[in-house]
């Protein structure tokens, strides 16, 4: 496709590059396509594989400023623990783990560029899915005046074939015994989750094999026994496991472990895109599954009913703005303030088990912001702490309005 003299002026663009063959073709085109400077960015955000070697790769294509950086602390501190006070979940099931990644891609590209004198950001979103909307609208959010390359929406390189003649005019390295032991599905992966997409998953009625899944194992196949532990929060984040103090992203990967060996987090849905279609979709979310289950277990007894109630009314437009790309919206950052507000007193613990894929809440505690009262509550002589006569006037009053309307529309 031809360029327009407007994209001709782009002298140095900030690449998202993973290393993998689709960014590093990404990186000739633009070279080639542009005829400009290509910065790359590479995050390790906890995908589990070696960013390093980007750096050999990025250089043997050209590329002269190399940005490698570890963001997993930042991304659990300030993406995904921000969010899971929310209790966020998209559409009543997805716990957002790629949404939430990429906010923090497109924070750290808009800032490479202004650091770097870059005009431009690219990315290797297809023109199909939502995390072109994401990475589009949160850069834009930050930047307005950024220009956005992406090109799967420009170049005709829409085959597997076009893509190996590319790599071959141009000398990019090929592994292809890599390439041909490929699984046939599409995976995204970071510390929250991996996902699962495209490829044999496309037909909604189709089980994924069982050896497509990476974090978890089977249930059916997990531990007999079952495995107990105590999670404790601190203003609605996650501290500590079992009285031991850990950093974000090490109390994600701790949890991730146990969820994983005892076949929690996994998930099969069809959700509906931003972008207008349905797409079935695979999760695994180990770590996150427990934490929802937990966080929600400490608020249970340390918010006030009308404030939990009023978050739960709001979290699926919360999840909504995460799922579609609006993490550095207004309207957010607005929700997100009430949010954290709320959780000044979500502070105890939890104590759960994890057993065949399940999590099961054993108890929960708050020495210090606990609204659970056992004397009012007690099926026993309560000592005048509440007296049963009160919810006399409290049902009348309350039955009012339906008393008028079958006084008027008599009886059904």
């Amino acid at each position: 496709m031809p360029l327009s003299k407007e994209h001709k002026v782009v002298k140095k663009v900030v690449l998202a590059y993973s290393g993998g063959l689709d960014t590093s073709v990404i990186l000739k085109w633009l070279q080639t396509e542009y005829g400009c400077e290509v910065v790359t960015f590479t995050a390790d955000y906890g995908q589990g594989e070696e960013v390093e070697p980007a750096r050999a790769k990025a250089q043997n294509l050209g590329a002269k400023e190399i940005y490698i950086e570890d963001l997993r602390e930042d991304f659990v501190r300030d993406y995904v623990f921000p969010m899971f006070r929310a209790n966020a979940l998209y559409e009543g099931e997805y716990l957002l783990g790629t949404s939430i990644a990429r906010p923090l891609i497109s924070r750290r590209l808009v800032e490479i560029a202004a650091e770097t004198g870059a005009d431009a950001i690219a990315h290797g979103a297809t023109g199909k899915g939502n995390d072109q909307v994401r990475f589009e609208l949160n850069a834009y959010a930050l930047n307005p005046d950024i220009k956005v390359i992406a090109p799967w929406r420009e170049w005709d390189l829409n085959s597997r074939e076009s893509l190996m003649r590319f790599c071959e005019l141009n000398q990019i390295p090929v592994d292809q015994k890599k390439l041909d032991s490929k699984p046939p599905y599409s995976m995204d992966a970071n510390l929250l989750h991996i996902s699962y997409e495209g490829g044999e998953l496309e037909d909604p009625w189709v089980e994924p094999q069982e050896e497509m899944w990476r974090m978890t194992t089977s249930p059916a196949k997990a531990p007999d026994t079952p495995e107990v532990l105590t999670i404790r929060f601190e203003k609605g984040d996650p501290v500590a496991i079992n009285d031991e103090a850990l950093s974000p992203a090490a109390l994600l990967t701790r949890l991730n472990e146990l969820g994983g060996a005892h076949g929690v987090g996994r998930l099969d849905m069809v959700e509906n895109r931003y972008v207008g279609m349905k797409s079935r979709g695979c999760y695994e979310t180990p770590g996150g599954t427990i934490l929802i289950k937990a966080h929600r277990a400490i608020e249970s007894i340390t918010l006030d009913r009308e404030v939990a109630h009023l978050k739960d009314s709001l979290m699926p437009r919360y999840a909504e703005l995460i799922y579609n790309g609006y993490w550095f919206a207004p309207e957010r950052e607005c929700l997100q303030a009430l949010i954290d507000a709320s959780q000044a007193t979500v502070n105890g613990d939890v104590r759960l088990e994890l057993y065949k894929g399940q999590v099961r809440i054993l108890g929960r505690r708050s020495e210090s912001d606990s609204l659970y009262d056992e004397a009012v509550v007690t099926f026993e002589d309560d000592a005048g702490a509440y007296d049963q006569k009160d919810a006399a006037g409290f049902i009348r009053l309350n039955s009012l309005r339906l008393r008028t309307r079958a006084a008027r529309y008599g009886a059904k």
